[in-house]
C-alpha cells in the first residue's frame, strides 16, 4: 500500500513540476537593432510594431511570448522584446538614436513586465498598452482587440 501512495505522489508531482521546469528556461523573441527600422518594416505591410518589454526569469513574460507572441510572430506579426535590464546591447530608438533595452523601457515608462506595446512607423503608441497578465485565460483575448486596435489606427492614419 505504501508503494502505491508514493508511486501516486511521484507521478502527482511529475504532473505539477513540469510545466514550471517547462517554464524555467526563458524563450526569447528577437531584439530588435532598430526600432526605427523594425516599425517602417511592420508599416511597410500596414502593422504595427508589437514590442514586449520583458525581464530575464519572469514567468508571466515567458507566458507571453511562448503561448501569444511566437507563434502570432511565426504568422508574420512584427513582434519584438527588450529587457528591462539590458543596458549593454544597443538598440535605436525611433529617432536613430543608440539607446538600450533598460533605457527604452523607462523611456516608454513601461516598469511592469510583461507589458505589450502597439506603435506605428513613426514611434505613436496606437493601442492600449497591456500591462502585466490578469488572466491567462482571457489574455489572448486581450491581445487581439489590442492588435484589432492598432491596425484600425494605422487605417485611419
Amino acid at each position: 500500500m505504501k508503494m502505491l501512495t508514493r508511486r501516486r505522489f511521484a507521478i502527482l508531482a511529475g504532473a505539477v513540476l513540469s510545466p514550471a521546469v517547462a517554464l524555467a528556461a526563458d524563450t526569447a523573441l528577437p531584439v530588435p537593432a532598430s526600432l526605427k527600422e523594425a516599425s517602417r518594416l511592420a508599416g511597410a505591410r500596414k502593422e504595427p510594431l508589437v514590442l514586449l518589454v520583458s525581464l530575464p526569469g519572469c514567468p508571466y513574460c515567458e507566458l507571453v511570448r511562448r503561448n501569444y507572441l511566437l507563434p502570432m510572430r511565426a504568422e508574420g506579426l512584427h513582434a519584438w522584446q527588450i529587457d528591462v535590464t539590458d543596458r549593454r546591447h544597443t538598440v535605436f530608438d525611433f529617432q536613430g538614436r543608440a539607446s538600450s533595452g533598460a533605457v527604452l523601457a523607462a523611456q516608454f515608462a513601461a516598469t511592469f513586465t510583461p507589458t505589450v506595446l502597439f506603435f506605428s512607423a513613426q514611434g505613436t503608441e496606437l493601442a492600449d498598452r497591456l500591462v502585466g497578465v490578469a488572466s491567462a485565460d482571457f489574455y489572448g483575448g486581450y491581445l487581439d482587440d489590442a492588435i484589432s486596435r492598432a491596425r484600425a489606427a494605422l487605417g485611419a492614419r
